[in-house]
């Protein structure tokens, strides 16, 4: 008799995996581990995942999903983006971890050459130029590097709170701090944009 294709199988598998991660991180995160909890076995998830990298590609793709639903959520103010940010990483730090420790699985160089833009593979870093394209006029490629800083700021504030770098107490001074980069940021690029 011969096989039917399951066509839940690539969520079931990337909902365990997601589980997986949360619970254990990187050493739970296993083919074998996530065909057991997808209830499948590991052939099939070979199947329609090449390897535990593509895994992980698949799984990073949903958090970026959930980022940007959340920055849906608040709005297209940039000051609000920033902070849902860092609030995204704090509520969610195994996801965060994932993204960052393999955040370059989202942007694979074929062969030699200058590397893709940033916005082809991280949608929601073209999400920031376009806002910015559109707050402060221009396009999307002139607010690249701005779009570079806030990310610096943001991740950097995200990284600090859940290393737990700065001294206890202090958590409320740097997302304070971060808000305040975020506006210098923003007021310069006004100025530069609108100089009046």
């Amino acid at each position: 008799m011969p096989r039917h294709p399951d066509p839940d199988l690539e969520e079931r598998v990337l909902k365990a995996a997601d589980a997986l991660w949360k619970r254990g991180g990187e050493q739970a995160l296993t083919m074998r581990a996530v065909a057991r909890a997808a209830g499948t076995n590991t052939p099939a998830v070979y199947r329609r995942f090449k390897d535990r990298e593509d895994l992980i590609h698949g799984l990073l793709l949903r958090i970026a999903d959930r980022i940007r639903a959340e920055f849906a959520q608040g709005g297209e103010e940039l000051e609000d983006m920033a902070d849902t940010y860092v609030d995204f990483a704090l509520r969610h730090p195994n996801e965060y971890e994932l993204f960052y420790t393999h955040g370059r699985l989202m942007s694979p160089r074929k062969g030699r050459g200058a590397p893709r833009p940033i916005r082809e593979s991280r949608p929601n870093f073209a999400l920031v130029e376009k806002l910015m394209a559109k707050r402060f006029g221009g396009t999307p490629d002139d607010h690249t590097v701005t779009a570079l800083a806030l990310w610096a700021v943001v991740h950097g504030t995200s990284t600090m709170l859940l290393s737990k770098t700065i001294p206890e107490g202090h958590e409320g001074a740097m997302r304070e701090a971060c808000r305040k980069a975020v506006r210098v940021i923003l007021d310069a690029v006004e100025r530069r944009h609108n100089p009046s």
